[in-house]
């Protein structure tokens, strides 16, 4: 193989080294958005439950009250 075979090859490895760096960066951005999306959906579900067992507190107190 002469020298400029050799460059060309060396080139198209290159390509395919930068291609596959920006596929890497564009996976562990998605799967960052993902994370990001994961807490906040945690959060509300956290919220509700709260909201949840204070609503039961709340019908359980107030059953107590028509009770008596």
């Amino acid at each position: 193989m002469s020298n400029p075979e050799y460059q060309e090859i060396i080139q198209e490895y290159k390509e395919q080294v930068r291609i596959l760096k920006q596929e890497v960066a564009e996976l562990q951005d998605a799967g960052k958005s993902k994370d990001s999306a994961s807490k906040r959906t945690l959060q509300k579900l956290e919220h509700v439950t709260q909201d949840l067992e204070d609503a039961n507190k709340k019908i359980k107190e107030l059953e107590k009250g028509n009770k008596d």
